[in-house]
């Protein structure tokens, strides 16, 4: 009797657990008990749907395509830059922007093998749907920046230029100084340094350990303001009264395939390294531009100086004072603009 209760016992913890570490299955847009359909959506080659949005001035009209990708807990509307360049700028530059719901945000179909690569052919598929021409133009902000690398990887002969905003470090990017990789991660709070170890060397336990209560996970998934600077606490009040109207819609979905994905790529086991890419304009017929504040509480200043200094071809713009949220900073996404399209300097102070 005393076995059977000891093995009874012991099924009902392993019961315990794997329903602890399993996350729930999506709620996908559609669905009988899913959030409704309201946004435009392209059915994908696996049947998947990719939800948009468009900006700026009409398509048919535009001199300039971009597609933009939103960072860590956002969907389509965040569009970074958009609410901060002028109508005149807009119109007469002919700026153009389509936003995604990236998979398993928004209204976006969950894609549980996505990987920088799928979503790099995802966001291919979509530029061929719209008929946006052989090149275009991309934007990335934040975990949207990062993802940028897959598409100078893998479709470089599609782009026309890259923006990156605040991309994304992944300490575990073999380029990078073992000794500066250590001393970044250390400075950054312990609930984020357990949280990033274990996306990377336990990504099963993802889902638990961002969702039990015993000890305090992502402080970016928390909106914690211990990690902001001086202009983050102004911008991040910004950014969420913008996103209030629509917060609702970012983790629809769930947390898994959204937010808890994004840490499991962002710093995962990557299959090439951003740092040995090639020039995708060996001719000067494109340009890839970063830009960085030196007062990033999210991204360490310290290692994308040492990524643009391993790309030369890399345009590198560091802004004193500047924080994670720099792009919704009054004026600057014409400054941004101009600088990328026009060649203009970039002389944006912060403060």
């Amino acid at each position: 009797m005393n076995r059977k209760m000891i093995a009874l016992f012991g099924i009902v913890i392993l019961a315990l657990i794997y329903r602890a570490i399993m996350p729930p299955p999506p709620k996908m847009c559609g669905s009988p008990k899913g959030p409704p359909i309201t946004a435009p959506r392209v059915k994908l080659s696996d049947g998947r749907y990719l939800a948009y949005k468009e900006n700026g001035v009409p398509r048919d009209l535009a001199k300039h395509k971009f597609v933009f990708i939103h960072g860590f807990d956002c969907v389509r509307h965040d569009v970074a830059l958009l609410t901060t360049i002028s109508p005149e700028v807009m119109q007469s530059l002919g700026i153009y922007i389509v936003s995604i719901d990236r998979p398993g945000y928004g209204e976006s179909d969950p894609h549980p093998k996505r990987t920088p690569k799928t979503l790099a052919l995802d966001i291919e598929e979509l530029v061929d749907h719209l008929e946006l021409g052989s090149k275009f133009y991309v934007i990335g902000f934040s975990m949207g920046g990062q993802a940028v690398w897959g598409l100078l990887k893998y479709i470089p002969h599609r782009l026309a230029g890259a923006i990156l905003l605040t991309p994304v470090t992944n300490y575990w990017w073999g380029s990078f100084a073992t000794n500066l990789t250590k001393e970044t991660y250390y400075e950054q709070l312990v609930q984020d340094q357990w949280t990033l170890r274990i996306s990377h060397y336990l990504p099963w336990l993802t889902y638990w350990w961002n969702t039990q209560t015993w000890f305090p996970a992502s402080s970016v998934a928390q909106c914690s303001d211990d990690i902001l600077f001086e202009q983050d606490r102004v911008l991040m009040a910004v950014f969420d009264s913008y996103q209030s109207k629509y917060r609702d819609l970012v983790r629809q979905q769930g947390e898994y395939e959204s937010i808890h994905r994004d840490l499991m790529i962002g710093f995962g086991t990557w299959e090439f390294d951003p740092m040995e890419l090639e020039n995708p304009f060996p001719n000067g017929e494109g340009s890839v531009h970063i830009w960085q504040g030196d007062e990033d509480g999210h991204v360490p200043v310290k290692l994308q100086r040492f990524l643009a200094k391993k790309l030369p071809w890399v345009h590198y713009h560091e802004m004193k004072g500047g924080g994670h949220m720099f792009p919704w900073a009054e004026g600057m996404g014409d400054k941004v603009m101009k600088t990328f399209l026009l060649g203009e300097p970039f002389d944006y102070k912060c403060k």
